[in-house]
């Protein structure tokens, strides 16, 4: 018999807030997701209060797990700053400190702040590069995918992690259907796809179900995929970050450390402007633009062989340059790539002899040589104060 969401709540009454006053009428819950015996929530408590929560989160966790049913069981513990409480400045002698950078007597420096500790890799992987855009629409988790399977091709051990917790799309573009198992029942196990390991909160939970989540639970979230999840030995692992540029993006930042950044963007102006925010974040933060990918550059009629800019063209590498960043290539808008991805049949997996996986792959090795190209892994996390 499936178990219900009533079960769950009923389980986690049974276990006590530090106040002595049952979980459930602590206001604390996200909503429970429940998916084939596995299941997800977060509890939400002030930031002040993680080492008081967190054998309740333990306990609540151990409670979900023994409802007869339940296969696996992922509870996140999220902090947030109390409503009214402003944020500290790290040094109130030097002037206020944000996004990794200091304004103070001694002039604008992005220097990491004396004592900072280096931030910790995954084990296993070697590096971790992050796909983004500033807006939605322009083709980024389409690229992402075959970007990932491009640098397979060039022999490398590659991952892939489904950051977008509003809009995952991994489940769609590999059609991926089942669930993932877990590993001594706390560790996900990636599903694998030509070659592939590849994890998403889409495999999590239903298709249609909507993530009403805040900033703190995707932080969580994003955390947790990241470290509490079986990848092995790899070489790369591709991140498909959300659009735009909030708490997805600072959390990687903060988390794991990126040894670059892909910006893809369409030609037009308005993309670009919004590209143009993408950079300048990832920058505000220090990690490496590792470059720039056009996608939906041109368009060539299958019937007449007519090349039509539809959307301009050749804007993305113009403002790469005036960026200082690398242009990685362009990606034409074409119906090959709609309907493999539409279909969960990546063109580089399925056509590798096509000229569209020529494409990506040749993306692919522009990547690979700006990682090899003496890009430091060694970062230190960037403070940045989230208001709540």
């Amino acid at each position: 018999m499936a178990v219900t969401k009533d079960q769950i709540l009923s389980a986690l009454a049974g276990v006590a807030a530090p106040n002595g006053a049952p979980l459930t009428s602590q206001n604390v819950l996200s909503d429970v997701v429940v998916t084939d015996g596995k299941v997800f929530f977060s509890v939400s408590v002030d930031a002040a209060a993680v080492k008081a929560w967190e054998p309740v989160r333990a306990a609540a966790e151990a409670a979900v797990k023994a409802v007869p049913g339940v296969v696996s069981a992922l509870v996140a513990l999220t902090a947030e700053r109390a409503a009214g409480r402003g944020p500290q400045p790290a040094n109130k002698a030097s002037g206020h400190n944000h996004a990794g950078h200091n304004h103070g007597p001694g002039g604008h420096s992005h220097a990491p702040p004396a004592g900072a500790k280096e931030l910790p890799g995954i084990p296993g992987v070697e590096s971790i590069i992050a796909v983004a855009s500033g807006k939605g629409g322009v083709g980024k988790s389409t690229t992402a995918v075959n970007l990932a399977l491009g640098l397979r091709d060039l022999g490398l051990k590659v991952g892939m992690l489904d950051a977008d917790i509003y809009g995952p799309s991994l489940p769609k573009l590999f059609a991926i259907k089942e669930k993932p198992e877990t590993v001594g029942g706390t560790r996900l196990k990636p599903i694998e796809r030509y070659g592939l390991k590849i994890m998403s909160i889409g495999f999590l939970i239903d298709e249609e179900t909507p993530m009403i989540w805040r900033g703190p639970m995707v932080i969580s979230a994003i955390t947790q995929m990241l470290r509490e999840v079986e990848w092995g030995k790899l070489d790369v692992l591709v991140v498909d970050m959300p659009p735009g540029t909030g708490d997805a993006q600072l959390t990687m930042a903060q988390q794991v450390p990126l040894k670059g950044a892909v910006i893809v963007s369409t030609p037009q102006d308005l993309a670009l402007l919004d590209a143009r925010r993408g950079v300048a974040m990832f920058k505000r933060v220090n990690v490496p633009v590792l470059g720039v990918v056009e996608n939906m550059s041109y368009f060539v009629c299958p019937e007449c062989g007519t090349r039509s800019d539809i959307f301009a063209h050749g804007g993305a590498r113009h403002e790469a340059e005036r960026l200082g960043v690398p242009f990685l290539g362009e990606v034409p808008l074409h119906m090959t790539i709609r309907s493999t991805s539409d279909s969960g049949l990546p063109v580089v997996a399925t056509e590798p002899d096509g000229p569209h996986a020529k494409i990506y792959r040749a993306i692919a090795a522009n990547v690979l040589a700006q990682i090899k190209g003496g890009v430091s892994s060694t970062r230190v996390a960037p403070k940045i104060v989230i208001e709540t």
